[in-house]
């Protein structure tokens, strides 16, 4: 996981440990000789954390056990490094480093998407295509960066475990041609391709579909292998991103998926829906 990553999940792990301590930010920060504004940006992971103030507050908030402090301390040690992503930061926004740290950690995410093909799942042609519809200009070169950073992404799929991915996607998505019709073809055939490794799952919602739950956009619900870690919630804006991990937001957006899911046309006619749009291509 990438620094960004971890001093946002340990910045919100903190937080909840000083709330259930009863302790304010302005007696945390009296605590390790900093203001209550400094504790804010620690708890929101926008600072580096020094060992020595961590192991203050853990003090603070009743935290004795030792194997916890100790792999706290160690996510704190941690935050210091930098994750692989770290050498496309050329090309990728601030705001996004933290979701590819996120995302590396994960052991499943759930996402809607009503716009583009999931990118864990895009071929490097459709990522190309999709490179070059930003509203910034980019040189041949810049492009090849960012389709090499969205494969390089993909390996969370192969390696052990796997990431599990469930995507649900609007069938319009499916349809857009991105890139050209051979393009949107060839995504497709890897799309069933995908379908059919044990640890992807994708469902698609037809176009003739009446309303639903989640009108809001597009989002992704991530999930850790650490159970006392939340899920996090990630919106994705033009020029920012949101990450929530409070339990209200989580458990609307779950709400969300799991009615999506249980709506939309059950994964296994997935293949029979993309082979037909294939075909709708090719004929």
């Amino acid at each position: 996981m990438g620094p960004t990553a971890l001093r946002m999940m340990l910045g919100g792990h903190l937080r909840r440990l000083r709330e259930r301590a009863g302790v304010s930010r302005t007696d945390a920060g009296w605590a390790i000789r900093a203001s209550e504004s400094k504790i804010s940006r620690l708890e929101l992971g926008r600072v580096g954390f020094k060992e020595r103030d961590v192991e203050d507050l853990l003090s603070l908030y009743g935290v004795t056990e030792a194997r916890e402090r100790d792999r706290l301390l160690e996510l704190a040690r941690e935050a210091n490094s930098r994750g692989w992503w770290h050498r496309y930061g050329d090309v990728t926004p601030d705001w996004f480093d933290a979701y590819l740290g996120l995302e590396a950690a994960a052991e499943l995410i759930r996402t809607y998407e009503i716009q583009f093909v999931p990118g864990l799942l895009q071929t490097a042609e459709y990522a190309r295509a999709v490179a070059r519809l930003t509203g910034v200009t980019r040189g041949d070169d810049e492009i090849e960066r960012v389709v090499a950073l969205r494969t390089r992404r993909q390996r969370a799929l192969d390696r052990e475990p796997p990431l599990k991915l469930w995507a649900v996607v609007e069938e319009a998505v499916l349809r857009r041609p991105i890139g050209g019709t051979e393009v949107l073809r060839d995504q497709l055939i890897a799309l069933r391709d995908a379908v059919h490794r044990p640890n992807v799952t994708l469902q698609i919602i037809p176009i003739g579909s009446p309303g639903h739950a989640a009108t809001g956009g597009a989002f992704s619900l991530l999930r850790f292998p650490q159970r006392d870690l939340p899920d996090v919630v990630y919106l994705e804006h033009l020029t920012s991103a949101l990450y929530l991990d409070k339990r209200d937001d989580v458990e609307s957006y779950t709400h969300a998926l799991e009615l999506l899911a249980s709506t939309s046309p059950p994964p296994q006619q997935t293949d029979a829906h993309l082979a037909a749009l294939v075909d709708r291509l090719t004929g």
